[in-house]
């Protein structure tokens, strides 16, 4: 699911852009393309192939290619393992601190998966594998992790998070039967509603602490007042009507994440 790499694309390229001060150049630009897709390929290839047992049970996924045959479990697994090795190869290319975190990083893209079966903490490890994202796009760059990326990684994970805690508030019957462990299921509808708002408060705390420690201009503020209204109207969303929790999750975080960079493309412009 290509769309799906909406959500952390951005936030790599405002890490580079930010890092680079400006244009990183066009081998970073398709190296980067390449590591978001192939990363989030894997991923979500992964997530697909352990969790048949889950999805067949689930009315919500029960008819996705990788449950009702229309994908092998061979052929996932051999998708799996060629996205982690142009993962792999492209990160060696770009520097060496950037192929060494590779492997770990890529450890923790498939934890989720399992995390899920033993604790409620899946949502976050969730955002960390999207929170990575400007770490990893800041190590392309200057081969080193800088200050400013640490809040911006932050920020991302509970954004991530947020969103996954609605995303699960349609699983919460079905989590229940299976044994699988998740915040819904835990706190109650609620309850999760309210953490949820929490944590997209607190992904406006961290992105201001990421505007201010990078020394960003005006426009990255006015996209962080904008990114509060896009995180205010999902959660106005999702408490009027569930069946609006898709178009919350696929609709308002996408057009956020890339009106977001587009206030950092034009603050890094302006600024010269």
């Amino acid at each position: 699911m290509f769309e799906h790499s909406i959500f952390s694309m951005p936030f790599i390229f405002i890490a580079m852009c930010v890092a680079a001060n400006g244009w990183f150049g066009w081998k970073l630009l398709i190296f980067g393309v390449i590591a978001t897709l192939s990363a989030r390929n894997f991923a979500m290839a992964f997530n697909r192939c352990v969790d048949r047992r889950f999805d067949k049970t689930n009315p919500r996924t029960q008819n996705r290619p990788s449950v009702d045959g229309r994908i092998s479990v061979k052929a996932m697994i051999v998708f799996i393992g060629i996205n982690a090795l142009i993962f792999i190869l492209v990160s060696f290319f770009i520097n060496p601190l950037c192929f060494y975190l590779s492997f770990p990083i890529l450890g923790v893209l498939a934890g989720y998966s399992l995390v899920k079966r033993v604790s409620s903490l899946a949502h976050l490890v969730l955002g960390l594998c999207l929170g990575l994202a400007p770490i990893a796009g800041v190590v392309a760059v200057s081969g080193e992790v800088l200050l400013w990326s640490l809040p911006l990684c932050v920020g991302v994970l509970f954004w991530v998070a947020g969103f996954d805690l609605l995303y699960s508030l349609q699983d919460v019957q079905h989590d229940k039967k299976e044994g699988l462990h998740s915040i819904p299921s835990f706190l109650g509808i609620e309850r999760t509603l309210y953490l949820s708002r929490i944590f997209h408060i607190l992904v406006i705390v961290f992105w201001a602490l990421f505007i201010y420690w990078a020394k960003l201009g005006i426009f990255m503020w006015v996209g962080l007042v904008i990114a509060a209204l896009f995180l205010a109207y999902e959660q106005y969303l999702v408490a009027k009507n569930f069946h609006n929790i898709p178009r919350a999750f696929f609709s308002v975080n996408g057009y956020l994440g890339v009106i977001f960079f587009g206030f950092c493309i034009l603050d890094l412009v302006i600024r010269g």
